[in-house]
């Protein structure tokens, strides 16, 4: 459908640099997906590229000018640059560059010989790379932590309070050790693992009896599991995969995390507080043990839920 000279002449008044009116009417015309609207707004790109390009021209040049020459008074420079400002819009109206002609063919999707930019990667056509990059990432990966198969994430018992009352009495023991509540103990437990819904399994359907998160790195000489996990990038959660530990039962996976926090210095300080949970927990989150900004409140909110509280050993 032809448009009609009215609206021609509002499209085009939008090209002059001054007028706000056009603008809103290139914008009102976009919306309604009128395919003038898509040349008219290329061709305004390719103004705003011609300006650019003037401008830095005009920066080389004010290197070399005289300060006291009255035509490069502030006020010149201003009028000069909104001139610059109209030249680049009329020279990008009559295709002297010839970008917006391009621009136009890959967003119109018009020309046979134009992929559509609706479906064009957004990994620049470097998909193939990018397949190499993760398997020699993985080959590395297998040479320092050795091989690891699938692992999943499985309900390991049937409720909360049946997760408590199982684990109570180990937990007691280990926590002891550190000076910790044993509920607080269970409670950080029930935040890694949803009260024991989501335990990790081995690709050959075997618990690993990881309570904690806790990751097997290359001091790790036990068995190890490879699987999916939250983590946080600086606030953003992202999906990554990483090796667990994976224990013969929950009291070796109880004394391990305990091992785990002496053994590392950056947790001293949260020991110190172990007999003031919250304080124990905030500083565990300041030492890194989780990437959840919110960890420590989780597992505080846990703590003073009514599951643990109406628990009775």
């Amino acid at each position: 459908m032809e448009q009609s000279p009215i609206m021609q002449n509002k499209l085009e008044l939008s090209r002059n640099a001054n007028d706000i009116q056009g603008l809103d009417t290139l914008r009102r015309a976009a919306q309604s997906g009128d395919k003038e609207a898509l040349v008219e707004a290329a061709k305004q790109f390719e103004g705003i590229f011609l300006q650019m390009m003037l401008k830095s021209m005009r920066k080389a040049q004010d290197v070399l000018s005289d300060e006291n020459n009255p035509f490069n008074s502030e006020q010149v420079k201003f009028y000069r640059d909104m001139h610059d400002q109209q030249l680049a819009n009329d020279l990008a109206a009559n295709g002297s560059v010839g970008l917006a002609d391009i621009i136009v063919k890959q967003l119109g999707q018009l020309d046979d010989g134009y992929t559509p930019a609706s479906v064009i990667r957004n990994d620049g056509n470097l998909s193939s790379i990018n397949r190499h990059k993760i398997k020699s990432t993985v080959q590395a990966q297998d040479t320092i932590l050795g091989p690891v198969g699938p692992a999943y994430k499985a309900s390991g018992f049937a409720s909360p309070q049946a997760f408590l009352e199982h684990l109570f009495p180990a937990a007691q023991k280990a926590a002891e050790q550190i000076g910790l509540d044993p509920k607080a103990l269970l409670a950080q437990a029930a935040v890694e693992t949803g009260w024991g819904k989501y335990m990790i399994h081995s690709g050959k359907g075997q618990n690993t009896h990881n309570l904690f998160g806790i990751k097997a790195d290359k001091n790790w000489q036990g068995e190890k599991a490879l699987v999916d996990s939250i983590e946080f990038d600086q606030g953003v959660a992202i999906t990554a995969k990483s090796p667990f530990r994976a224990y013969q039962n929950f009291n070796e996976a109880l004394q391990d995390y305990v091992n785990f926090v002496q053994n590392s210095p950056r947790y001293e300080q949260a020991l110190k507080q172990s007999e003031q949970t919250e304080q124990y927990f905030n500083a565990l989150q300041q030492a890194g043990y989780a990437t959840d900004p919110d960890y420590a409140k989780k597992v505080m909110s846990v703590f003073n839920g009514d599951i643990i509280n109406a628990f009775k050993p």
